[in-house]
């Protein structure tokens, strides 16, 4: 755990030196990234050299969707995002440094006349504090100076209305939350705060996708205590475990690694960080219900344990809710179950609590109805004009 001291320098550390690599470009604050370059070439290349990251989450995008972009620095990623998601989505870019946010609002309208349409803002705040919207917060401030314990006392009053009121990104708004080696910025005890957040401002079945830099061991605290190394996104690194788990602890589902780097970014004193990128899915959370549907998992392993501790092997009728029934049909899970729907659908409205926390297999019965005893025909085939047969 970093000292008060070094968390307080961190901070500043970070923002400080982000604000002068928004003026001139500092080669250490990225990891080389290959990005379409049909869409860098609509980019100005002030945006493109003072942009720093460690991925590309919007190759992870789809057309149509509302994105937020954490840290969102100059705007290359939300330039990038506004592209793919076209006219009909929306970006959100969210930073706390003045100088890119500056840089970022002076590039915005030259993105939106190359591409044809204008569907990026950017808004200074935290990443760990969405609700809190700094520009207003500012204003208010301006009006009225904290010059007293009372005033600042009534500065964090105002600070806690606007978070309610005038949130900065208000809660399940979100389709995508996207972000480029910016979370391990963040000092370690708002951490938890930090997912907390990511997780309230996505809407129900959205996702987030990150980018960020892990290590492969614990970090020493003497190391996190550097100022120079945590703003250059080494000491506040996860470990890969330790990142995996944040998104797992904060709520989210269907946790996948959708591109792990092999060769190390930087090794310091043995340890080594590399790029990652994690999808996570909001969305298992509610009610569960019996319907009498199961599922099989296909494989190839031959056990699966999901997020809520369900542990299903290969080729077995497994009993599940209406809910995990309809979240494993649709990604990251559609591919690896079939799905055994009941003979005679039970109405939502008809249908009992189900008890989530047992797994047990499901009789063939269940879903086909005690009394069924039909005798079918042979099924018909199709002459597939090649000699195939139906068996």
């Amino acid at each position: 755990m970093m000292s008060n001291n070094a968390r307080t320098s961190a901070e500043t550390a970070t923002r400080d030196r982000y604000a002068a690599a928004a003026k001139v470009p500092e080669a250490a604050l990225c990891c080389p990234v290959d990005y379409d370059p049909k869409y860098l070439e609509k980019i100005p290349a002030e945006v493109i050299e003072k942009d720093y990251g460690c991925g590309d989450p919007s190759k992870y995008l789809n057309p149509g969707e509302v994105v937020l972009d954490l840290g969102s620095g100059t705007g290359k990623i939300c330039f990038i995002a506004s592209q793919v998601v076209g006219p009909k989505g929306r970006v959100i870019g969210v930073d706390m440094t003045d100088d890119m946010l500056e840089v970022a609002a002076r590039n915005a309208p030259i993105v939106a006349e190359r591409i044809g349409y204008s569907n990026v803002e950017f808004r200074k705040g935290r990443i760990q504090d969405l609700g809190l919207d700094l520009n207003l917060l500012d204003e208010a401030l301006a009006k009225s100076p904290v010059a007293s314990a009372n005033s600042f006392l009534a500065a964090e009053e105002l600070a806690g209305e606007l978070r309610v009121k005038q949130p900065l990104v208000a809660s399940d708004s979100i389709d995508v939350v996207v972000s480029n080696c910016v979370l391990n910025l963040v000092e370690s005890r708002l951490k938890r705060q930090l997912f907390d957040e990511l997780f309230r401002v996505l809407k129900n079945g959205g996702r987030a996708v990150i980018s960020d830099i892990v290590s492969d061991e614990e970090i020493p605290e003497a190391m996190q205590d550097d100022p120079n190394l945590w703003s250059g996104c080494i000491s506040g690194a996860y470990t890969e475990e330790g990142f995996l788990k944040a998104f797992e602890d904060a709520g989210f589902y269907g946790i996948e690694i959708l591109k792990r780097d092999a060769v190390p970014w930087q090794t310091v004193e043995g340890i080594e960080f590399r790029s990652v990128t994690i999808q996570a899915w909001k969305g298992k959370q509610g009610p569960c219900f019996e319907r009498n549907q199961a599922v099989i998992y296909r494989g190839p392993f031959l056990k699966v344990l999901d997020d809520d501790g369900h542990a299903m092997e290969r080729g077995k009728r497994y009993a599940v809710c209406d809910k995990t029934y309809n979240l494993y049909k649709k990604a990251p899970y559609a591919d690896f179950f079939e799905f055994v729907d009941p003979l005679t659908e039970i109405p939502l409205s008809e249908a009992e609590p189900y008890d989530c926390s047992r797994t047990s297999e499901r009789h063939p019965k269940e879903t086909k109805g005690a009394d069924y005893d039909a005798t079918t025909e042979t099924a018909t085939c199709r002459d597939a004009g090649d000699g195939a047969s139906c068996c």
